[in-house]
Formats: structure tokens, sequence, C-alpha cells
């Protein structure tokens, strides 16, 4: 197999295609092509087109590798290594014509994960990393914040599962709601996890959230210096359906707030 960085650079190629056909078909695109998958969870022939030409393309550069993919056109049995596909994270924000929306990408070895890219497909920032070798956007070094829980700038998000996590967030905005900087919706777990690791959010909470939510974003914090978790406080999330991900400064002032919402509902 190729060395990490290699297979990185080449992921990115792959992003970047995969976000330039997106971009195309948003400039045409009518919300009479979008499908529900659930209560205001939405797909649309986009997510679709981008996941087969991303998973083509992966093929060939890992061909003994497995998928985990959105919208289910590949999947794996017991490979080594095994791709996380978002074809396009932020449907919601595309159908709208609302900045960020995104291509992630990331490989995982068993519970590691090795290689980690995202593409904002508005801005054209391609954020990357792999293991061991730091986190960078368009070929420029990242590296998380150090501001303090009272002046941080918090991305607490909104997932599909409102009758579940809909106490908890009520808790949490009500924890710090005039008492950080300021608090974010962003409506792409990938790109809130990318700006942490830029510097430009300080921290991200969400739960009831996909794999290919968060993976290769968890990788690109680690690597710029952040810490991610759990909602339970464990480093060994990918698994889960629960992130936390900060500069590492407000890490424990956030988690212990998500666990007190968490047990007071």
């Amino acid at each position: 197999m190729k060395d990490l960085e290699t297979i990185t650079r080449l992921v990115c190629q792959v992003a970047r295609e995969a976000g330039a056909y997106i971009n195309k078909e948003r400039a045409s695109f009518s919300v009479d092509k979008v499908e529900r998958k659930h209560a205001h969870d939405y797909v649309s022939y986009v997510d679709k087109g981008s996941e087969r030409l991303i998973v083509g393309k992966l093929r060939e550069i890992v061909p003994e590798a497995g998928f985990i993919t959105e919208e289910g056109s590949a999947g794996h049995t017991d490979e080594q290594y095994v791709w996380v596909v978002d074809p396009l994270d932020g449907t919601t924000n595309f159908i709208h014509g609302f900045a960020p929306y995104a291509v992630s990408i990331a490989l995982c070895k068993g519970r590691q994960i090795v290689v980690g890219v995202v593409y904002e497909i508005v801005s054209d920032e391609c954020f990357y990393a792999w293991q061991g070798g730091k986190a960078w956007v368009n070929d420029k070094p990242l590296h998380v914040g150090t501001s303090e829980i009272n002046d941080a700038l918090l991305c607490l998000q909104l997932p599909y599962n409102s009758d579940a996590y809909k106490p908890v967030i009520k808790r949490l905005i009500d924890r710090f709601y005039g008492n950080v900087g300021s608090i974010r919706m962003m409506g792409s777990a990938a790109i809130a996890l990318c700006y942490v690791a830029a510097g430009r959010l300080d921290a991200y909470a969400e739960r009831y959230i996909g794999q290919w939510d968060y993976m290769a974003g968890a990788l690109i914090v680690k690597e710029a210096g952040g810490m991610v978790t759990n909602y339970d406080g464990s480093d060994d999330f990918t698994q889960g359906d629960s992130i936390v991900a900060t500069n590492g400064v407000v890490h424990q002032a956030l988690l212990d707030a998500v666990r007190e919402a968490q047990a007071a509902c």
C-alpha cells in the first residue's frame, strides 16, 4: 500500500473532483429533486452521484479497502482498511444554497483513523491530515486556538434526532449563552471539526451523528493539536454517535456541561 502522505494527497484530488461535480450541479439544482430519508433528513441525486464518483476513485487508491458510506453504495466485511465517506456533508445547507457544505473522506485501520480529508466546496478549502503528519488546509499548517471558556466560540449543533436531543441542547445553550464568547451552528459536522482545527472555533459538540460525519474531521483536529472524545469523555470514539472536539483548553468545561445536561434529562 502507498504511504499515508501519498494516499492523503490523492484523496484530496478525489475530494476536489467530487466538489466540482457538486458545485456544477448546484447551479441548476431544484428542490423537486430532494428525497426525505427521515424527518428533516434529506438526500438528493447529487449526494448519490458524488458518492459513486468518490467510491470509484478510492477503489483505485487502496483496492483492498472496504467502505462505510452514508448513502450505502459500497460496503465492507473484514477488511483491514476501511474508507468512511460522506459524499455531501451539509445537505440541508446545499439544498438552500447556504454555506458551508463539504465532502468528507477518512481512511481507517481498525479503530484508528489514519487519513482524513474534508473539502469545503464554497470556500475552496481542502483540510487534510494523515496520522503523524500534522494538519493542513490548502498546504498551510493548521493549529487549534488557545481561548479559555469565557472567550470561546462554541459550535453546538442540532442533529436530526430532535426529540431525543432537544432537552440536552436546551440545557447546553442555557449554560453557555452569555457565558462564552458566542455560540454558532454550522450545519456541517465535518466543517465544524475543521474550524476547530483551524482555530476558527474553539469547540464543537454533537450527538446522534454517523461515522461519516466526523471521522475525517476528528483526525484533522487531533493532528492540529486539539482534543477529541465522545460524550462520555472516552478517546475511543470511532464506533459511537457523539463527538466533543476542542482546542484542549476548554475541553473539560464543555464535557462537564454535556454530562450535566444529559444527566438532567
